[in-house]
C-alpha cells in the first residue's frame, strides 16, 4: 500500500539573453545550461522511459527560457557553442598526448564523448528542438511541465496588479503556444508570495488581492513556496466540501480573514493547503532533502570526488580537476576520475531514495496521513554546477519507482488525487535573505522600483487612451508591454543585489526601458509614420519574445 509520495520540483530559468551579449554575460548562459543541463537531463529521461522506468516529476520551465529555447538564432549559436567544445576537447588530446600527461589526456577523450554525445542528442534523438523533447514526456504522461510569470517579475514589488496581471497572462498563453495544453501549476517567481490586503484610491478602500486570486482566474491549480511560508502560515479552517481546483469555478476576488478559532493543522511542507480557499493549493519545499543537496557542510555536490567547478584549464577552459577538500587551493586541486565521482553518484541516490521513504513513512506513522515530499531545486544545478547531478536525478528515479510504498507524481496530479484537507493564510514571503523581499530591495536596488511603478501607469493610461489600436500603433504599443515585461524581470535587482553581473544587469534593465520610454512616447503621440514603423521592427528583431502579446493584457485592474 503505496503511505506517501515524491515530486522533484525542477526550476529552470535563465534571464532574456538573446542577442544580448555573449562571453562572460549574455547567450552562452543559455548555451551552457542547455548543453550541461537541458540536453543532458532529457537525455536521461527518455533513457528511463526506454529502460521501462515508471518515473514521474515536476518540471519548471518559464516562459522566457522556453521562448529562447525555441528560437532558431538561439539553437544556432548553440550548436555552435557544443561544436566548439568538441574542438577543444580534440585540440587537448593532441596536447596532453605530446605532453604524455595521460591523465588529462584520458579526461580530455571523456569530453570529446561527452559533448559529442549531447550534440548527437540535440541534432538526432531531439531533431533540435528542445522544448519539443519536454513536450512529448509531457504528452506522455511522464513528466508535468509547471509555468511562471511571463520573465520571471519579482510579483510582490510591483505596484499595479495590470502587471501582476500581464506577467501571470503571458506565461499561460506562452505556455499553451509551446506546450499544447494549459499549464496546471506555476512557480512564483523567485517563491515570491504576495498576500491579499486593503487598500486605498480615490477616496476608495478596495481589495488587493493574494496572488492565488490571479492564478485561480488562470485556471492553476498549485503553485510551490518556500518552506518557512507555509510552516509559518495561519490556519484558516478545514476545506467544505469538494475541492474544486481548476475542475470548476472560483470566486474572481476574495479575501478570508483568519479566525483565531479555526481548528488546528499541522502546517508542514509534507501536506498540501488551499490557501485562503479551495480552488488554489500550496505545496512547500521540503526542508530535509533540500539542505542534502544545498548544505555546504554535508550536501552530496560537495563530495571530494565531484568535479571542481571553478578551476578550468588555461588553454581550453575545460575542468580537468575534482573537489579534492573542503579548503583545498584551487592551486592544489587534483586531477578528477569519472569512475571514481560515478560511485559516489550511486552511493548518493541510494542514500537519497532511502532518506525520501524513511522521512514518508516516518510522518505517515506519526499522523495517518498520506504525504509528499516535494524536492525543489535550481534545474541548472544539475549537470552544470554538481557536474554530476543529472546522473544522480536519473538513479535516484529509478531507486523510487522500485520502492513499493513509495509514488511518484507530479504537482498538480498529486493535488488532484488528494486534496488539502486544510486552509491557510501565506504571509508573504520569498526565498531570498531574510524571507523577505530585501534581495530585490535594498540600497543597491532602490532606484530601480520607482522607474518600475511608472512605467506600469505609463502602460496603463495608454491602455486607456487606446483601447483599439490597430496597424503601426499597435504594433508601438505590443512592443512597449514586451519591453515593460523585460524590465520586469526579477534577474536585474538580483544580480545587482548579488554582484554577479552588476553592470550588465544595469545595462540590460536600462537598455528595455529606454526602448519603452522611447514606444511610449510615439504612440501617446500618436506618431505612425514610417520612423516609427522601422524602429518597432527592428526592436522586436532583437527582443524577438510574446509573439502574440496583445497589450491589452495591461488593462487597470485595480478595485476589480
Amino acid at each position: 500500500m503505496k503511505i506517501g509520495a515524491f515530486t522533484y520540483v525542477l526550476h529552470s530559468h535563465l534571464p532574456y539573453c538573446r542577442q544580448a551579449g555573449r562571453w562572460p554575460h549574455g547567450e552562452e548562459w543559455l548555451h551552457e545550461a542547455a548543453s550541461e543541463t537541458y540536453i543532458p537531463l532529457l537525455d536521461a529521461l527518455h533513457h528511463l522511459k526506454e529502460t521501462g522506468c515508471r518515473y514521474k516529476l515536476t518540471i519548471g520551465i518559464t516562459p522566457v527560457l522556453a521562448e529562447q529555447l525555441a528560437d532558431p538564432l538561439v539553437l544556432q549559436h548553440m550548436e555552435e557553442f557544443i561544436q566548439e567544445k568538441i574542438r577543444r576537447a580534440n585540440n587537448d588530446i593532441q596536447r596532453f598526448q605530446a605532453s604524455k600527461e595521460l591523465h588529462q589526456e584520458s579526461l580530455a577523450r571523456f569530453y570529446s564523448d561527452k559533448y559529442q554525445h549531447i550534440l548527437t542528442c540535440f541534432q538526432q534523438r531531439f531533431n533540435r528542438d528542445i522544448i519539443g523533447g519536454f513536450r512529448n514526456l509531457q504528452n506522455e504522461g511522464y513528466i508535468e511541465i509547471a509555468t511562471s510569470a511571463a520573465t520571471h517579475g519579482y510579483l510582490p514589488l510591483f505596484e499595479r496588479d495590470s502587471s501582476v496581471y500581464a506577467q501571470l497572462k503571458t506565461g499561460v498563453e506562452t505556455y499553451r503556444r509551446h506546450f499544447g495544453r494549459a499549464p496546471r501549476s506555476l512557480w512564483l517567481p523567485e517563491c515570491a508570495y504576495r498576500s491579499g490586503f486593503y487598500t486605498s484610491a480615490d477616496g476608495n478602500t478596495y481589495v488587493k488581492p493574494g496572488l492565488e486570486a490571479f492564478l485561480s482566474d488562470l485556471g492553476i491549480s498549485c503553485f510551490f513556496a518556500e518552506t518557512h511560508t507555509v510552516e509559518g502560515g495561519e490556519p484558516v479552517g478545514k476545506a467544505k466540501g469538494e475541492a474544486i481546483g481548476p475542475y470548476g469555478n472560483i470566486p474572481k476576488r476574495y479575501v478570508v480573514p483568519v479566525s483565531s478559532h479555526a481548528e488546528p493543522t499541522l502546517k508542514t511542507t509534507y501536506l498540501p493547503y488551499w490557501v485562503n480557499q479551495p480552488g488554489v493549493a500550496v505545496l512547500g519545499r521540503n526542508n530535509r532533502t533540500g539542505m542534502q543537496v544545498w548544505s555546504a557542510d554535508w550536501g552530496y555536490p560537495g563530495d571530494y570526488n565531484y568535479r571542481e567547478f571553478h578551476k578550468k584549464d588555461g588553454v581550453s577552459g575545460l575542468q580537468y580537476w575534482k573537489i579534492t577538500g573542503a579548503k583545498v587551493d584551487l592551486g592544489y586541486k587534483e586531477l578528477y576520475d569519472p569512475e571514481a565521482a560515478a560511485q559516489q553518484v550511486a552511493e548518493h541516490s541510494q542514500h537519497y531514495a532511502s532518506l525520501v521513504a524513511d522521512l514518508l513513512r516516518d510522518f505517515h506513522r506519526k499522523t495517518g496521513k498520506f504525504g509528499i515530499i516535494s524536492a525543489a531545486y535550481d534545474t541548472e544545478l544539475f549537470g552544470h554546477w554538481w557536474f554530476e547531478g543529472v546522473e544522480w536525478i536519473k538513479q535516484v528515479l529509478q531507486h523510487l519507482s522500485q520502492i513499493p510504498d513509495i509514488e511518484l507524481t507530479t504537482a498538480s496530479e498529486f493535488i488532484h488525487q488528494h486534496p488539502p484537507e486544510d486552509i491557510l493564510a501565506l504571509p508573504e514571503g520569498s526565498w531570498g535573505v531574510g524571507g523577505g523581499h530585501f534581495t530585490w530591495l535594498n540600497v543597491d536596488t532602490e532606484w530601480l522600483w520607482p522607474q518600475v511603478h511608472e512605467t506600469e501607469r505609463i502602460m496603463e493610461s495608454l491602455v486607456s487612451k487606446y483601447p483599439e489600436a490597430q496597424g503601426t500603433l499597435k504594433n508601438i504599443l505590443n512592443q512597449a508591454a514586451r519591453e515593460l515585461l523585460l524590465l520586469q524581470s526579477s534577474d536585474w535587482p538580483f544580480l545587482i543585489t548579488t554582484g554577479q553581473a552588476k553592470e550588465y544587469a544595469i545595462a540590460r534593465f536600462q537598455r528595455h526601458l529606454d526602448r519603452f520610454y522611447r514606444l511610449a512616447e510615439m504612440a501617446e503621440r500618436g506618431q505612425v509614420d514610417e520612423v516609427a514603423r522601422q524602429l518597432t521592427d527592428e526592436l522586436y528583431e532583437l527582443d524577438k519574445v510574446f509573439p502574440d502579446l496583445d497589450y491589452r493584457v495591461f488593462q487597470e485592474r485595480e478595485g476589480k
